[in-house]
């Protein structure tokens, strides 16, 4: 069955009118493991990590795509899960912040982020660890300037951003 064919109805009554929502079924592997659920097609995929994954590291700071706190990889590139719907990730890999350790061990970005104090309160934490996981995937060794270009996308309201940029470049380091 594709992504775009419905996997079964569900016929809601409303105050004024009768509707139908059309659910799809979509596999998408999440930390290794593959998911196979039904969603409905306007299922963002930030949603469905966090509703029917119950991954909520996953976090929604905006609805608007602007602070970057839903940042993951989806088959390898860091985008903002809140503009990507649950249907175009069918078929595709996924890793969220919860997906980094492996075996009780940090990853290197999550150790240089504990180490060099970048963060505070810890919202904009996950999403900001994953764009940067992202931005040393495409340049290894940025300069301060470039990190600071590269996680603009990304919000903090608590930081200013010095040690989540010092955090950064430590881990290009390692």
């Amino acid at each position: 069955m594709r992504h775009d064919e419905p996997r079964h109805d569900i016929r809601a009554q409303g105050e004024s009118e009768s509707y139908i929502m059309v659910h799809i079924k979509v596999s998408i592997t999440v930390n290794g493991t593959q998911q196979e659920k039904d969603v409905e097609p306007r299922t963002l995929l930030v949603h469905f990590l966090r509703d029917q994954l119950q991954l909520t590291g996953t976090n929604i700071g905006c609805d608007t795509s602007s602070c970057g706190a839903c940042t993951i990889h989806l088959d390898g590139e860091a985008v903002k899960s809140c503009t990507v719907l649950a249907a175009q990730a069918d078929g595709g890999t996924v890793t969220t912040i919860e997906g980094l350790s492996k075996d009780g061990v940090m990853h290197p970005m999550q150790q240089a982020f504990m180490e060099n104090h970048g963060l505070q309160c810890g919202y904009c934490t996950p999403g900001m660890v994953m764009a940067s996981i992202g931005l040393l995937n495409e340049n290894p060794n940025p300069t301060e300037e470039e990190v600071r270009l590269g996680l603009e996308g990304n919000l903090c309201r608590c930081t200013g951003y010095h040690n989540i940029v010092k955090s950064v470049l430590a881990a290009a380091k390692k």
